[in-house]
């Protein structure tokens, strides 16, 4: 479209753009757009270009250690952590399932369970949904509240049974795939993990690595919600017990735990946690079913309790009074987000199996947690075509966009596109290599503009490469990985689900620090298909001289 563009809207452009467009009153421009000086106003076009867009096979692999987990940081510098749970199967991107994996540790080196004779009662594994914030929702609050609330005359507190009051809070967690009827319900395997989680290797840091399991500790049916309890006494209104937000696992094999941990008390495996890490090697967490869906959890925060009773001998009377055992799970373990995909008859597979980056492809599959990601690129001959307008027509860019379609054929209605989020950065290789290099921010992130704008009718978005096509056209530099000036180049971009990871203060914290690991989202984008009105198509809007 053609508009006309007042001085006060160029002062607000070189507002947001800084020095990328000057004044200079000579008659010849060395500056894209500074020539939207020369007249009190100019015209503004809109003009679409043509893009390069295929499907970038990931090959179903993404690193998804704890250094990948990373959601964010609170204001104390602490990280917070996501991982994925559950199994979801779907005839575009086929079967994924989510298992996590994560070392545990004593409370204290050689510990001593109090005093002798120690048993075990029994072990619960607590799993509890990361907070809410402005940015995500992990669980639903307010009208999908359900209190219960009840008496019990005999519930046992230090060794009698005294009438208490329960109340019991339920909310239901966020959920992507089949939500509700038989769906709701999955049944959740905790196993002991046999693979030892050494950290110095490459390959325990990816989510399709070889975890091997031993015993089965304990089951429990999820039922899509979570909860919190509490627990006072009738006589006085005390508490006696408060549990946190979270779904609790009863681990019925007790015996592994009094074998594997109480009857090693005063022994080596229990002397330390490097001792300890490499005897108990963790424990491992995933769903039966294969199409149920997927929810995420707070893995820092889950807790595995051992509740178990010793002899405690008061003058000359014993007693057998009940303590806990808390096995650390937090920060300084190791974690991994496990991940299974089956492709098979997929309307994926048979995308990757013919995709071209040579020419595109007509429907672009993107999806985290290691699935594909979209690969997009401006043809040569449309960099050429707008310096030849640069040079003879002196056009300035006020604005470039590539605008994905989600496409409506084979994408309608698929969960919620609230929580859908993207991010791209530019595909380069390191100096005298192939490597490919993804730890660049594109010039426009580090200009400060806004990565993409959403449209819900038609739904597309548009990602914003202004800054890259300016400099690109006008010859501007960059600092290539050794320091050195080197021209800003025609790239490829590389658009993947997930946000970037921000700092406690909103700053981000690095062009590999996404959630991307643990993003549940997937879509169908259109591609590169010259009959298709709504493919890919790069977006520049240039201003002349009026």
């Amino acid at each position: 479209m053609t508009h006309t563009l007042k001085r006060t809207f160029v002062v607000i452009l070189l507002a947001i753009f800084g020095s990328t467009i000057l004044y200079n009153c000579e008659p010849d421009a060395d500056s894209l757009g500074e020539q939207l000086f020369d007249k009190d106003a100019a015209a503004g076009t809109e003009i679409p270009y043509d893009l390069i867009a295929y499907n970038y096979n990931n090959n179903d692999s993404i690193r998804s250690d704890a250094a990948r987990l990373i959601s964010g940081y609170d204001q104390n510098g602490a990280v917070l952590t996501t991982g994925v749970l559950g199994a979801f199967t779907e005839n575009q991107f086929g079967m994924q399932k989510a298992s996590y994996v994560t070392q545990l540790r004593m409370p204290v080196d050689n510990f001593d369970f109090t005093g002798p004779n120690a048993k075990v009662d029994s072990v619960v594994l607590v799993v509890r949904p990361p907070a809410n914030t402005a940015n995500n929702t992990y669980f639903f609050e307010q009208d999908s509240i359900k209190t219960n609330t009840y008496e019990k005359s005999d519930f046992p507190v230090d060794g009698e049974n005294i009438a208490v009051s329960i109340s019991k809070k339920t909310y239901p967690v966020r959920k992507y795939g089949k939500i509700g009827g038989i769906s709701k319900s999955m049944k959740i395997n905790v196993e002991e993990s046999t693979t030892f989680m050494d950290t110095n290797n490459d390959a325990l840091t990816r989510s399709n690595a070889n975890v091997t399991t031993g015993e089965l500790l304990g089951s429990g049916v999820f039922d899509g919600n979570v909860s919190s309890l509490a627990i006072t006494k009738k006589s006085d209104g005390s508490t006696v017990f408060t549990g946190n937000l979270g779904f609790r696992i009863k681990l019925s094999n007790t015996a592994f735990f009094q074998t594997h941990i109480i009857d090693k008390k005063g022994k080596p495996e229990l002397q330390d946690a490097s001792n300890f890490t490499r005897y108990f090697k963790g424990i491992k967490l995933s769903v039966e079913e294969t199409d149920r869906y997927l929810f995420q959890f707070s893995p820092n925060d889950m807790e595995l309790i051992m509740y178990y009773k010793y002899d405690k001998t008061d003058n000359g009377t014993v007693t057998r009074p009940q303590t806990t055992l808390k096995f650390n799970l937090g920060s300084a373990n190791a974690h991994l987000g496990q991940y299974e995909y089956n492709r098979s008859g997929s309307a994926l597979s048979n995308a990757l199996a013919t995709s071209s980056s040579q020419v595109g492809d007509p429907k672009i599959f993107v999806q985290g947690m290691g699935g594909p990601s979209a690969g997009v690129r401006i043809p040569d001959e449309t960099i050429a075509a707008l310096k030849d307008l640069f040079v003879k027509d002196k056009i300035g860019i006020i604005g470039a966009k590539i605008r994905f379609y989600v496409d409506p054929s084979s994408w309608v209605n698929k969960n919620s596109t609230e929580d859908r989020r993207f991010t791209i950065v530019p595909i380069k290789t390191k100096t005298g290599t192939t490597i490919l290099d993804l730890s660049s921010f594109s010039l426009d992130t580090l200009a400060g503009l806004s990565l993409y704008y959403y449209n819900q009718k038609p739904e597309y978005y548009d990602f914003v490469v202004t800054k890259t096509l300016k400099d690109i056209i006008e010859g501007k530099t960059e600092k290539d990985d050794k320091g050195n000036d080197v021209p800003v180049v025609n790239r490829p971009f590389y658009i993947n689900t997930g946000s970037f990871v921000s700092s406690a203060t909103g700053s981000l914290v690095g062009a590999l620090r996404t959630t991307r690991a643990f993003d549940m989202n997937r879509v169908i984008l259109t591609g590169t298909e010259k009959t298709n009105p709504n493919r890919v198509q790069l977006r520049v809007t240039y201003a002349t001289k009026k």
